[in-house]
């Protein structure tokens, strides 16, 4: 059983959060892909895709979870302290989803963008669909 974690692979704050998930799950229990690729197009479902927007998008067990939801279920597969975040997921979405929405906004102007998509490095393309 894994996870695919769908993130925008032109921002530099996805990307840094990519690197550090990655760090801090031991068992690998994540794959990636960017949004803009040939598997985020097959594999995120239509709905998901439309709530999603260009936001994070997790898919397990078959299915879709986007924005601040999507980030809490990925926090609960990390190491110790990070799994702590998940209790965040008692907090209604009305109230946790507009807070993500705001960085989601503002990320290109904070952390700025690439041209295109950052490749893996060869340890780490086995990792990345």
């Amino acid at each position: 059983m894994s996870g695919i974690v769908f993130f925008d692979g032109v921002c530099n704050l996805c990307n840094a959060a990519v690197r550090f998930i990655i760090d801090r799950d031991p068992r690998a229990y994540f794959r990636f892909a960017s949004l803009q690729s040939e598997a985020a197009a097959k594999m995120i479902p239509a709905e998901c895709r439309a709530r999603a927007g260009d936001s994070i998008v997790l898919l397990e067990n078959e299915e879709c979870f986007a924005t601040s939801t999507a980030a809490l279920r990925i926090a609960r597969r990390l190491r110790f302290p990070w799994w702590l975040l998940y209790a965040g997921i008692l907090i209604p979405r009305f109230l946790r989803d507009p807070i993500y929405s705001w960085i989601a906004r503002n990320r290109y102007r904070w952390f700025g963008k690439k041209d295109s998509c950052t490749l893996p490095t060869p340890e780490l393309k086995g990792r990345f669909l």
